[in-house]
């Protein structure tokens, strides 16, 4: 019989992915778990193996198409119980079409052949009949002629319609039809009001068109970047422009890590206060304190860095300082404190900024936390880094020093209370037992949400770090 398999979700709160390329061939034979595809989401590359035993008798999207998770990506024949493939059934077993289980994740349930009708609201009209196929053909985003004027709201209306992007002008009988105001959560239409965002000019990208967060968030970018340029409409755009003797500017696609990134940092920036303090720190003690590890023999082939120093000491302040190991809960109306420490090491990748976490980092001796973070940035590095380990992190660290940066104002990573940001370590001249010395010196960056931490709490704990990074013997004060 015939199976599908439809993009499972590959990870907390993705909702797309592209393929990067096929392993297999229509008409090829494949074997349980045989990887079938590699595909890219928005934080990481993913192989995908296959659920079936059997032959693959279609691939329905090409390489380099970006599908929504529930969407059929490629058909099996697959063998009956006797071991002869059977040809397909119309109305094959719905409990065996469910959850096919795979090693990434569960593939989305077959959509039903319609939806049923939403209720009307107050003052709008659906422009669409109540059963429709499952999946509505979007607009394409070409440049569009200006829009016909629209009639006026029907007497008796509560409010005026808001027209939507793509919808019809008229109803099914000829007569005119109000249209139905953008669809969205409640989450999604505060964050557009807080943000100025007019919900009917965002495009939603959603199932049946709804409006997501990214969507609002995409909007914001779009109009910080409109007013910068201003090109010519009525010519044709160059998609590729590899080289600058090409022409004058290049277009990149917003995909992948960067899309995901931009989301983030808006959405962070537009949501929780930063306030950033800074700390100015003679490591001289911790850069010797390293040497004298790197010549132990447990120590053998293990990176000692004073990133893996900072991590340590971010880990026992944090017991002291817990309200810097917490997330805002604005739904519950709570702040949510963690009892355990998810650190997330920034890393920037040939594909762009990640920040992949190290779980209970607090229960990790240093040899283990710095074979941690080794792993961690090499399997970022090579686009491998597993979709479970780019979710949960409860606090960051950006080594901003490996560029040669003494210091800046990082952005939080969502859902997090702080970042702290580890600056390059220069030999410079230094008060020292009350003369001048060339020292080992940092500069430690720490934002924070305002909302969960106050200005004496974060001085309070960027000074505990830096005493740490100071004079190493302060971890036994820290108990």
């Amino acid at each position: 019989m015939i199976r599908e398999f439809r993009l499972p979700d590959l990870g907390e709160g993705l909702t797309e992915s592209e393929i990067l390329s096929w392993r297999v061939t229509e008409g090829q034979s494949v074997t349980l778990n045989q990887v079938i595809a590699e595909v890219e989401t928005a934080k990481a590359v993913v192989e995908l193996p296959s659920p079936f035993e059997g032959v693959v008798t279609r691939l329905h999207e090409a390489e380099g198409t970006v599908v929504e998770v529930g969407k059929a990506i490629i058909s099996f024949d697959v063998p009956d119980a006797g071991g002869v493939p059977a040809p397909a059934a119309p109305a094959a077993d719905a409990a065996a079409q469910r959850r096919q289980p795979t090693l990434v994740g569960y593939g989305a349930e077959p959509e039903k052949a319609g939806r049923p009708a939403r209720r009307a609201r107050r003052g709008f009209v659906s422009p669409e009949p109540a059963v429709q196929p499952a999946r509505a053909v979007q607009p394409a985003r070409a440049v569009q002629p200006a829009p016909p004027v629209q009639p006026a709201p029907a007497p008796g209306a509560a409010e005026p319609p808001v027209p939507t992007a793509g919808a019809e002008s008229a109803g099914t009988n000829g007569t005119p039809a109000v249209q139905e105001r953008p669809r969205s959560t409640p989450p999604v239409r505060k964050l557009a009001r807080d943000l100025g965002i007019d919900l009917s000019t965002v495009d939603g990208t959603g199932p049946q068109g709804r409006i997501l967060r990214g969507d609002v968030e995409a909007a914001i970018l779009r109009s910080s970047a409109e007013p910068s340029r201003t090109p010519d409409r009525s010519q044709p755009v160059v998609a590729d422009a590899p080289h600058l003797g090409q022409g004058r500017e290049e277009r990149i696609p917003i995909a992948g890590i960067r899309k995901h990134t931009a989301a983030a940092m808006v959405s962070s920036a537009f949501t929780a206060p930063h306030a950033t303090v800074f700390l100015t720190v003679d490591v001289t003690a911790s850069m010797n304190l390293l040497e004298k590890l790197r010549s132990r023999r447990e120590y053998d082939g293990v990176r000692l860095t004073p990133l893996v120093l900072a991590a340590k000491a971010v880990c026992l302040a944090l017991r002291r300082h817990p309200e810097l190991n917490a997330r805002w809960d604005e739904a519950a109306r709570e702040i949510v404190r963690y009892r355990y420490v998810n650190l997330g090491i920034a890393a920037a990748t040939p594909r762009g900024l990640m920040v992949p976490n190290i779980k209970d980092a607090q229960d990790l001796g240093l040899r283990e936390l710095a074979l941690a973070i080794s792993d961690l940035a090499g399997t970022a590095r090579e686009g491998r880094t597993p979709p479970a380990a780019l979710t949960g992190g409860t606090v960051s660290i950006s080594n901003v020093g490996v560029f040669g940066v003494d210091a800046g104002t990082p952005i939080l990573n969502p859902g997090e209370a702080a970042i702290l940001a580890l600056g390059a370590v220069r030999r410079q001249p230094w008060e020292h037992e009350g003369g001048i010395a060339l020292r080992q010196v940092t500069t430690l960056s720490l934002s924070f949400d305002h909302r969960l931490v106050d200005g004496a709490e974060g001085a309070a704990f960027l000074r505990e770090i830096g005493d740490v990074l100071a004079e190493p013997a302060m971890v036994l004060a820290l108990d």
